[in-house]
């Protein structure tokens, strides 16, 4: 495969960096926040990249799959969201493409485009993470509305949400993943309840969920009764391209280079002189080569008019793995000022050892999430086995 850069290829990722210079001038990094996003938003609404992986058809650039990979490469290098809009913008919008009516498109699109709402997703429920076809949240059918009872758990972004795309159960069938419906859930509902988690690295991300008797128009319903699963399968397969973490992946290991040239080893020079280091560095930098080179392929076949499909569970088990260990890295590399770290809300502006280490630690806590988040790895080697492999 010729990973070399063509002359229009090269002119497109000079575009990219004007156009981030441009947003955030030197010595200015995005720092997240409501200001920045709108700021980084407005630009790539004015250039017409706000829906930079949307098909044509629906108001995309119509990149190549180069192009997509050359975008994901710069913005993660400058930290930047490769998207504005989140769940709506990442995941829900590619399900209503292929499931939702016309009326679907013309009512949710815009606000998505225009990051006017917030999406969560309603799928994970106790007893039913991982084995999710045992969701037990009812919806229950009364002329043109359901009404909606049960739970969802661990719920990203619930507290923030003015929307949810849910999977409930509307009917009970012998094949558990049959009966299970797609709906679009309004989170203002006064039958929704919200209760924060909060996570080992102090952060409040996820949520407890309850609804009694939440109305869900019918119209609100994407795909047929009982075809949820298929939906839902869909949309897992767009979640977990996005978790093959490459670019967060690779302007980690540059950093972490960085790190370890600062830092003394155990040879005398520097620990990125250091022999065993220097190996473990050079591994996960092959096996992150073979994953860019994967997500191509994939982004070539999205490209074409595909979807993801089960390789996706590739990207996602290799790309959690990778992330993974350069977070563990960091925390090597940080000695003892990797144990001494608080959560901002307990104690703002502490800070002990290096200023890098602390956000380093609190990523290396976020990232052991990822193992379960879109589907344990155990599940992503269940799909590889049977869909991939043909075990």
């Amino acid at each position: 495969m010729d990973l070399s850069l063509s002359d229009d290829e090269l002119a497109f990722r000079k575009a990219v960096r004007t156009l981030i210079c441009d947003a955030f001038p030197a010595g200015e990094r995005y720092a997240g926040g409501d200001a920045h996003e709108r700021r980084w938003h407005a630009a790539l609404l004015e250039r017409g990249w706000a829906a930079n992986k949307w098909p044509v058809a629906f108001g995309g650039p119509g990149w190549t799959a180069t192009q997509s990979f050359i975008w994901e490469r710069e913005t993660a290098a400058a930290g930047l969201p490769a998207q504005v809009g989140g769940m709506g913008m990442g995941m829900l919008a590619p399900i209503l493409f292929a499931y939702g009516a016309p009326d679907q498109h013309a009512r949710f699109l815009p606000d998505i485009l225009q990051n006017r709402v917030r999406w969560c997703q309603g799928y994970s429920e106790p007893g039913a993470g991982s084995d999710l076809a045992s969701l037990r949240t009812v919806a229950v059918l009364h002329n043109d509305h359901y009404l909606v009872d049960g739970e969802k758990l661990w719920t990203s972004g619930a507290h923030e949400a003015d929307w949810m795309f849910c999977l409930t159960r509307t009917s009970d069938e012998p094949k558990r993943q049959a009966g299970i419906t797609f709906l679009l859930l309004d989170m203002h509902d006064p039958g929704v309840t919200v209760r924060p988690i909060i996570s080992i690295d102090g952060r409040h991300a996820f949520n407890s969920v309850t609804f009694d008797r939440v109305r869900v128009p019918v119209e609100n319903r994407v795909g047929r009764e009982g075809e949820g699963w298929t939906v839902a399968k869909g949309l897992l397969t767009h979640e977990r391209t996005g978790q093959a973490f490459v670019s967060l992946s690779r302007d980690l290991l540059q950093r972490l280079r960085e790190v370890a040239r600062t830092l003394p080893g155990s040879e005398g020079g520097s620990l990125m002189e250091d022999g065993g280091f220097a190996r473990r560095m050079s591994w996960a930098d092959v096996e992150l080569q073979a994953l860019e080179i994967t997500e191509l392929r994939t982004l070539s076949e999205v490209a074409a008019g595909g979807a993801p499909g089960a390789p996706s569970s590739l990207l996602k088990l290799k790309g959690t793995d990778i992330v993974q260990r350069m977070t563990e890295f960091f925390v090597e590399c940080a000695g003892p000022y990797a144990a001494p770290w608080f959560p901002q809300s307990a104690v703002p502006n502490t800070t002990v050892g290096p200023q890098w280490a602390q956000p380093e630690t609190v990523r290396y806590l976020e990232g052991r999430a990822a193992s379960i988040a879109g589907g344990s790895d155990e599940v992503q080697r269940n799909i590889i086995a049977k869909h991939v492999l043909g075990l």
